[in-house]
């Protein structure tokens, strides 16, 4: 009789998850250019908190607000990650379709993310993701649908 347990992987904790998101050496350049960096973690409740240093010199547009298509990609790398965190970092998510209103112009500078998975099937997930300025104010909002691919099936 084998003992089931001992061949399976071992849980991951909420901290183990963040600290390898902060000790990355392998940070995707999308992610890199955006600033991104992991804050909190929940598996439990699905969701991440994020942080972007949007700096002037790469996303601006003519207004010297942040570019909606760099806005865009943070909320799509914040609920892409939440679905990472959401399968205990066992698959990606790639984004299937996406909806972002803008409530708001954001200037250069720290962005929070949020992003969450409201749910989770054998063959979507559905997200929402939120972004922020440093008082507090919600400055645009997406929804997204995205398919569940383990790691090791995933090919680029």
């Amino acid at each position: 009789m084998t003992d089931v347990a001992a061949t399976e992987p071992e849980a991951l904790t909420d901290e183990a998850i963040l600290a390898r998101f902060l000790r990355t050496k392998n940070q995707p350049t999308g992610s890199q250019t955006l600033g991104f960096r992991m804050v909190a973690v929940s598996q439990a409740e699905k969701m991440v908190e994020v942080a972007f240093d949007a700096k002037a010199e790469l996303l601006l547009n003519p207004m010297k607000q942040i570019q909606g298509g760099y806005l865009c990609a943070m909320l799509d790398e914040a609920m892409s990650v939440a679905c990472m965190v959401a399968s205990g970092m066992t698959h990606v998510a790639p984004t299937l379709e996406m909806k972002t209103s803008f409530l708001r112009p954001a200037m250069p500078g720290q962005i929070k993310g949020i992003g969450r998975v409201v749910k989770w099937g054998r063959s979507i997930a559905f997200t929402e993701g939120e972004l922020y300025d440093p008082e507090g104010r919600l400055l645009a909002k997406a929804t997204g649908t995205a398919l569940p691919t383990p790691f090791k099936s995933y090919k680029s």
